[in-house]
């Protein structure tokens, strides 16, 4: 094959939402198409309009958006290959399946269906179950190639229904290199004869799949392992028009976490995580959750779904999108099935929260709490909860005492910890906070430890309540930091109300 420029596509077909498994194809092949200068085509492929979806093409727009997965040509962005929605090329199919009648690697079909449904009952009779139309039992169906020459233009000048079919040679194996997978062979005994052109004026994925991808001049295709079985027949279909075929590489598939079996557009929220990119909600009204309305950071999914069946063969897990496109090659890619892991994907989640700047997450988190609160305070909440939080909503519900003094304490804490003399212990430690000034952390540290000296306390005495009577939980970040923040008149003031109030639980209890 000469070499020629990279040009790759994405050709998903609006039938619903964007499942994760789509999205790790486009971003293969977005990486492919960015490590080798190369273009990066998005396509619709609608020729199935009785599986069309009202919503779904604007979806897989928005989803790839969300993702940072852009497209250089496609639907909104035009290119010199369009139009780029196959039901707007639909009139030029017809003249590339008639080539394939002249030469004869195709012909025209009038079994009904009612015919082709009678076969089959037929086959099962003689126990067949698994009837094709193919190279032996197309002899005895009503096409072009049983039927008179003249009642074969008579069907078609009297408009009676026929679609077209691939005329599958006999007995021919079928090789071609997939970069994946390697030496691919299929025996053509084992194919059956495609329909091509369907009686509704529209072409097969395969018709327009082939013509597409060469009049849109596509030097490689990247697409999911489902897609290996129509491979032999695609490159049977560039050799009946006389192109020059692309490199193929298939994908190995998604499997569900236990490893048994492909991963569902269904398995999602029935296991707990979501398998869409952004919500979808169907006709219907069934809600199903995508990673965007979760919290998740476009570059911690797209990082996560690169690994689903490829490696840098590094040690290396976290990479920015410029590094993937650097890191990538078609070579890594695993020919077994990537197993999904919800909790290594909330792992990458918690990496790129810790990582993103402490202001940019304040912004994130000041739209999602009540009140105004100054800017450099959430950023020192964010800086504290950080490290502990997987989603920026972790930061207001676990940290919900930076906002809000406690109306509860923790039973255990206060169960285990507050002991007789504790009452005591923290109305002297809230004695020596309302005299320390300045009132920082690391003078509030120095304090505390002094403290401690001075009564003969070890830390688990009286920390724990400390933290109790501040936050109203058992655990999080540096108390001091905590105390600091939140300032000393509100440290005291909640420190001698909770005093009150837990004192008065352990009476009643």
């Amino acid at each position: 094959m000469s070499e020629k420029a990279v040009r790759v596509r994405f050709a998903p077909s609006p039938t619903g939402p964007l499942h994760m498994g789509g999205v790790r194809t486009a971003l293969y092949n977005y990486l492919f198409a960015k490590k080798n200068n190369g273009t990066f085509v998005l396509r619709i492929e609608d020729t199935d309009q009785t599986r069309f979806v009202k919503g779904a093409q604007e979806y897989i727009l928005d989803a790839l958006a969300w993702c940072g997965i852009t497209p250089d040509e496609g639907p909104g962005i035009g290119g010199e290959h369009g139009p780029y929605i196959q039901s707007e090329r639909k009139d030029m199919y017809p003249a590339y399946a008639e080539e394939l009648i002249k030469k004869g690697w195709a012909y025209y079909a009038f079994d009904t269906s009612e015919d082709l449904e009678n076969m089959r009952e037929q086959a099962k009779k003689m126990k067949m179950p698994n009837w094709q139309y193919n190279s032996i039992t197309r002899s005895s169906m009503k096409n072009s190639l049983t039927l008179p020459e003249d009642e074969v233009n008579s069907r078609i000048k009297n408009s009676e229904p026929y679609v077209i079919r691939f005329k599958m040679p006999r007995n021919q194996d079928v090789r071609f290199e997939d970069i994946v997978r390697g030496w691919v062979v299929v025996n053509t005994n084992n194919l059956d004869d495609k329909v091509l052109y369907k009686s509704d004026g529209m072409p097969t994925y395969h018709l327009a799949n082939i013509v597409d991808d060469h009049t849109m001049a596509i030097s490689h295709v990247i697409r999911g392992e489902e897609w290996l079985p129509s491979a032999p027949l695609h490159v049977l279909l560039y050799e009946a028009f006389g192109w020059e075929a692309p490199k193929f590489a298939h994908l190995p598939l998604l499997l569900r976490p236990d490893g048994n079996g492909k991963l569902s557009k269904r398995d999602g929220d029935r296991l707990g995580f979501p398998v869409f990119p952004t919500n979808w909600t169907t006709a219907e009204g069934e809600l199903y959750s995508g990673y965007r309305e979760k919290g998740y950071f476009p570059a911690a999914f797209i990082n996560m779904l690169a690994f689903l069946g490829w490696n840098p063969g590094t040690t290396q897990e976290l990479f920015s999108l410029e590094e993937l496109v650097a890191a990538f090659t078609l070579e890594r890619v695993s020919k077994s099935g990537a197993k999904f892991d919800a909790e290594k994907t909330k792992w990458y989640q918690q990496q790129y929260l810790r990582a993103t700047p402490n202001e940019k997450l304040a912004e994130q988190l000041s739209q999602i709490i009540d009140g105004e609160y100054d800017r450099n305070y959430l950023a020192v909440v964010c800086n504290l909860m950080k490290e502990r939080a997987t989603f920026i909503t972790d930061i207001p519900l676990d940290g919900d005492y930076f906002f809000n003094e406690p109306t509860e304490y923790d039973e255990k804490t206060v169960h285990k910890k507050w002991k007789e003399e504790t009452t005591e212990i923290m109305q002297n430690w809230c004695n020596r906070l309302t005299a320390l000034d300045p009132f920082t952390s690391e003078i509030i540290e120095v304090s505390f430890k002094q403290y401690l000296e001075e009564i003969n306390k070890g830390i688990g005495a009286v920390l724990p309540a400390f933290r109790l009577l501040l936050t109203g939980k058992a655990m999080g970040p540096s108390m001091f930091e905590i105390s600091a923040l939140i300032g000393k008149e509100e440290s005291i003031k909640r420190m001698e109300q909770g005093i009150k109030k837990i004192a008065k639980l352990k009476i009643q209890s």
